[in-house]
């Protein structure tokens, strides 16, 4: 009887988890449906270089903006009501992106999914981190990291599937409209499962216990722990949480020194880390990239496929090692083979050859790229993909958890934001051998950001997260 109720809970966390990890899918979605579209946008309104490389990385400016309001909304109103706000923009964002009729609208619109992907990105794995038990919270936490390169893979795979269907993403599709604007449809799908959905799951009970429902956090964590640990449960997370006000922006303040406490600059850290290596390059404009070293359209759409595939696979690795070895080696490992992957790819892009001004690639250099290419997607996607957002979901105290997830979600986009913005320029000023150098060194230093650092969390409960 004993095994089957922990069965029967285990299958119920399982299920949460994978609830709230669709935000997730849909962040993975939404970030990854522009790589398609950029012909189109650039066709559609006319746009330089500059207006192109804005067109993609508007809804980064959204994506920082939704993560640090995301975190302090979350602990005065709740992490799943959060979510189901992002939910209800998702939807408008993916209508609103397709219908656009100037650059403007469209920017609009993608700011608004952007506010939801931000939203998403840090109260998922918070929500996560704080129903799934310590044995197994690193695998649980990985679904958002899985969630997110599944969604990728079907963007990239229904932008291919549209654009084969059509002919290329800038013609007519189906009732008049062009072939990119239905890529941004296909999102509302997913975008109105997730909203149901999110409407059977329970609130966190950290969140209920620090507003004072000590009552509905307990009828919750008996959902998801053995009663006989619920009132110790309770009784440590009350103590964690200090009972003279609720959790605010200034608990991330060291009250003695008056500067930010080390664990939030160490979630800063990771924040930027991730994005310094160029991932985001590679998610959002991979069809153009492969391109400019002369493969075709279709061609190109096909590799991002095949790379999503890959990233699939990586995380799976990633959550089989994460409760094994713990997050640190995890991360370690993954600079040092992105940093070897990405110098092999520099390399291969300073041999490529201007034919009729656009740059190609050998066929054997081409073949090379693409394996340096997607192995560089392998390392990412088993490190510092899932274990960053693993991380910052379960390394703040109770206490600053939603403002440390704020502060350094905020950091996260807008280093997004920034290595988005600044690609196009790159490619037009120092090309892909400059471009891939940066993102080399960048992992170079984050081997040694992660010695120094950050320290290992695996197996630790919430509840034992210090402030440092």
């Amino acid at each position: 009887m004993t095994q089957q109720r922990t069965l029967s809970r285990s299958s119920y966390i399982l299920v949460i988890c994978c609830i709230a990890a669709i935000g997730g899918f849909l962040f993975g979605f939404d970030s990854g449906v522009i790589n398609g579209t950029v012909d189109g946008l650039q066709t559609t309104f006319n746009s330089d270089s500059a207006g192109t490389g804005f067109n993609v990385a508007s809804m980064l400016l959204g994506c920082a903006i939704g993560a640090f309001f995301a975190g302090r909304l979350a602990d005065r109103f709740g992490r799943r009501t959060l979510l189901i706000v992002a939910a209800v923009f998702f939807l408008i964002s993916a209508w609103g992106s397709g219908v656009a009729g100037s650059s403007m609208e469209f920017v609009l619109y993608r700011i608004l999914g952007g506010l939801a992907v931000g939203a998403a990105s840090v109260m998922t794995p918070a929500y996560i981190s704080e129903v799934a038990p310590s044995a197994y919270r690193g695998r649980l936490a990985t679904i958002q990291q899985v969630a997110i390169i599944s969604g990728l893979f079907f963007a990239f795979l229904s932008n291919y599937v549209l654009a084969y269907v059509a002919g290329s993403a800038t013609t007519e599709l189906w009732f008049g409209f062009a072939t990119w604007r239905w890529m941004f449809w296909i999102e509302l799908i997913p975008a109105a499962v997730f909203l149901v959905a999110l409407l059977f799951i329970p609130e966190s009970p950290r969140f209920l216990i620090s507003t004072g429902k000590q009552g509905e956090a307990r009828r919750v964590l008996g959902l998801v722990m053995p009663e006989r640990d619920v009132s110790t449960k309770i009784d440590e997370i009350n103590t964690t949480l200090d009972q003279d006000h609720k959790p605010r922006l200034s608990d991330v303040m060291n009250r003695t020194t008056g500067k930010l406490h080390g664990i939030v600059w160490v979630g800063i850290g990771l924040a930027v880390f991730q994005q310094l290596v160029g991932i985001n390059v590679v998610f959002y404009y991979g069809a153009v990239l492969w391109q400019s070293v002369g493969f075709s359209e279709g061609d190109a759409l096909l590799i991002n496929v095949i790379s999503g595939a890959v990233s699939i696979g990586a995380c799976l690795l990633a959550i089989a090692l994460i409760d094994k070895i713990g997050r640190k080696p995890l991360l370690w490992g993954g600079s040092v083979g992105m940093a070897a992957t990405l110098a092999c790819l520099s390399y291969a892009f300073s041999t490529a050859t201007m034919v009729d001004g656009s740059l190609q690639l050998s066929s054997d250099m081409g073949v090379f790229a693409l394996l340096c290419a997607n192995l560089y997607v392998l390392f990412f996607n088993a490190s510092w993909g899932p274990v960053m957002w693993v991380m910052l979901g379960e390394m703040f105290p109770n206490q600053m958890r939603g403002s440390g997830l704020a502060i350094a979600g905020l950091f996260q986009w807008l280093a997004n934001f920034g290595i988005t913005m600044t690609f196009p320029i790159m490619l037009a000023s120092i090309g892909l051998f400059g471009a891939y150098g940066f993102y080399a060194i960048s992992a170079v230093a984050s081997v040694f950001f992660v010695i120094y650092f950050v320290k290992e969390t695996r197996g630790k409960e919430l509840e034992a997260m210090a402030y440092e």
